[in-house]
């Protein structure tokens, strides 16, 4: 029984700093999961500037392209000037003239605030480019020395692994079975030092019976409050 408890004891000790290296394990791929959405945020930033600067420069060429055909018409009607012979015709042609005129400095006004708009975006994407590729490079060392931490850790937990199972393997299928079920009630712990008359678990008090009768191993003694398997340290 005795060897069965310092099974359960050395278990427990197993499973306790499994617990903090999959902690540090996880913190590392959390770390690495920041860094990359990190990135993420920044490119959809980018990408979304790209897209607004695309389609002012669709809609700025279709100003230009509607202010050519304006320019074409001015030049037109201008030509037509010298052929006219009626003062009531000049009249009408110089008042196409004038419109066409109107209407291509609205359009030239309209390319000028595209073009004041496009200046701010292009300097925003510019900033928002050097942004990302400075997080691109600090995520890229980064996550590569997790990378290289994370392979050590891993092989720690492998090996933590065959550890377990070894020691488990040696526990009757009982006490095995009753060593796991405590594990996933009692977050993780499942075999605690009683000390004082009471349960370090939960830091109950036990009945002075059971609490003397765990320094003479004939059986193993659970906690009656949390029902945590416990041990004695014997006094020097």
């Amino acid at each position: 029984m005795q060897k069965q408890l310092q099974l359960l004891r050395d278990l427990q000790e197993l499973d306790t700093e499994k617990k903090v290296v999959e902690v540090e394990r996880q913190t590392g791929l959390d770390e690495q999961q920041e860094l990359n959405t990190e990135l993420e945020r920044l490119q959809e930033m980018v990408d979304s500037l790209a897209d607004e600067i695309g389609a002012l420069e669709s809609e700025k060429r279709e100003l230009a392209n509607a202010m050519e055909l304006e320019q074409q018409n001015i030049e037109r009607s201008e030509g037509r000037l010298p052929q006219i012979k009626t003062q009531k015709e000049y009249i009408a042609v110089l008042k196409e003239v004038d419109t066409a005129k109107k209407l291509a400095k609205e359009l030239q006004d309209q390319i000028d605030a595209k073009n004041e708009i496009l200046t701010s975006l292009n300097s925003e994407k510019a900033e928002k480019d050097d942004e990302l590729n400075q997080a691109k490079e600090q995520a890229s060392g980064r996550c590569a020395e997790i990378d290289a931490s994370l392979v050590s850790v891993i092989e720690q937990l492998d090996e933590m692994e065959r550890q377990r199972t070894a020691l488990l393997q040696d526990l009757p299928t009982k006490l095995r079975k009753r060593y796991e079920l405590l594990m996933s009630r009692r977050g993780g712990v499942a075999v605690v030092e009683a000390r004082g008359g009471a349960c370090l678990g939960c830091h109950m008090h036990l009945p002075p019976q059971l609490f003397n009768s765990l320094f003479v191993v004939k059986n193993i003694q659970t906690c009656p409050h949390c029902n945590r398997l416990l041990f004695v340290t014997a006094p020097d």
